[in-house]
């Protein structure tokens, strides 16, 4: 089974995002001066320009495709948003103004604000000499809780897309292709989960497991069809061509209400920092245990996409810690490396190894390596709000 591996934390970068858009397809071209063009149309994303000065760097983005647009700039994970603009109309031209340092970096245009967009790589040079990218804590705090906006709509975008996808090969009885994507997709999920988890109405009718539904309570969502795919060796009725149906239909349309009620959520950094330690919570409390995905036994794609979260986050903060708390930083960065190689010692492909083909030992491993980041996390939300 190839499953498309999730992608990770690669880079750490202090950025200052004023404005951001991100696009693929590029045409590479000399270093110069001026904004870089691109070009958003149906099926392409074409940049002026494959590399560029750091510092303040300008995107003049126009649409020429038939739906509206948007453009990302991502840190070289493809995660973490540096900046986005959206709602670019036909035909309509905006500018993204970003401040960011010399390293790599992934552009996406995403005609129809949805999925991951059409990308490509980027590479930013040293800044000009003499140029001043310094920010006050205030306006940090404002960019942090900006771009961790940004990658929740970008990663509901992506929910939407993967849960129409998955919903269409789960309602055609192609469970191959249905068991392929139930944990990609679910990742986007994950990561976000307790943004998620904040509509008390959506979590339990999109992620409900079997052991947590109350009594009279219908069971509805991800798990439901998990177990429909990885069904128990006896004892259970697998669902007829109708029940999938409107199953999947109802994923689709709870997914879509997510991504709505999302564009007008608004953050705090003691929100994002909180958000960090309770993704490593449900790490310790469902995917370490192997109780998140009792049937498909993919709980490391949700481990993976649970570390992703929260370090989204806190690279968002890192800018804060900068000047407040350098130990902090110091020691966030290493546990995170630490549980990430881990994990990486577990990949099959551009997948995972299923959970339940773990040894003790390697589980226990894992989670006193969650236990060792838990410590520093804590300490973050005291460190950001100062």
């Amino acid at each position: 089974m190839k499953i498309a591996r999730p992608l990770r934390f690669t880079a750490v970068l202090s950025v200052a995002a004023l404005s951001v858009t991100g696009c693929t397809g590029t045409t590479p071209e000399a270093e110069g001066e001026g904004p870089i063009q691109v070009t958003s149309s149906e099926d392409s994303c074409t940049l002026s320009t494959a590399t560029a000065p750091g510092g303040t760097v300008t995107f003049n983005v126009k649409n020429e495709g038939n739906r509206v647009t948007e453009f990302y700039l991502l840190a070289e994970d493809g995660l973490r948003v540096i900046g986005e603009v959206e709602n670019i109309g036909p035909g309509l031209t905006r500018d993204l103004i970003v401040v960011a340092p010399e390293g790599k970096y992934v552009t996406a245009c995403k005609p129809g604000m949805v999925g991951d967009g059409i990308r490509a790589d980027m590479v930013l040079s040293a800044a000009p000499e003499g140029q001043n990218i310094s920010t006050d804590r205030a306006e940090k705090q404002r960019q942090a809780v900006t771009l961790y906006a940004a990658y929740v709509k970008d990663q509901t975008g992506q929910l939407v897309t993967g849960t129409g996808e998955f919903a269409k090969a789960f309602t055609d009885g192609d469970t191959a292709t249905a068991k392929e994507l139930y944990p990609v997709v679910r990742m986007h999920w994950e990561r976000i989960e307790p943004v998620a988890e904040s509509f008390g109405d959506l979590d339990p009718i999109l992620d409900a497991r079997e052991a947590d539904l109350e009594e009279g309570q219908e069971w509805t969502g991800w798990h439901r069809a998990e177990k429909d795919l990885w069904p128990p060796a006896t004892g259970y009725k697998p669902m007829s061509a109708a029940e999938r149906s409107e199953l999947a239909a109802k994923m689709v349309a709870d997914t879509g209400e997510l991504y709505n009620r999302t564009r007008e959520l608004t953050y705090t950094p003691d929100k994002l920092a909180n958000g960090a330690k309770e993704l490593l919570d449900e790490v310790a409390t469902g995917k370490v245990t192997g109780e998140e995905e009792i049937w498909s036994h993919t709980d490391l794609w949700d481990f993976q996409a649970n570390i992703d979260g929260a370090r989204i986050a806190y690279e968002d903060l890192k800018p804060l810690l900068s000047d407040s708390d350098a130990e902090l930083d110091a020691s966030l960065q290493q546990k995170f490396d630490e549980l990430q190689k881990l994990l990486d010692q577990h990949k099959v492909g551009e997948g995972f190894v299923f959970y339940d083909k773990l040894s003790r030992a390697q589980v226990q491993e894992l989670s006193a390596a969650v236990d060792a980041l838990a410590e520093p996390l804590s300490r973050l939300t005291a460190a950001v709000v100062k």
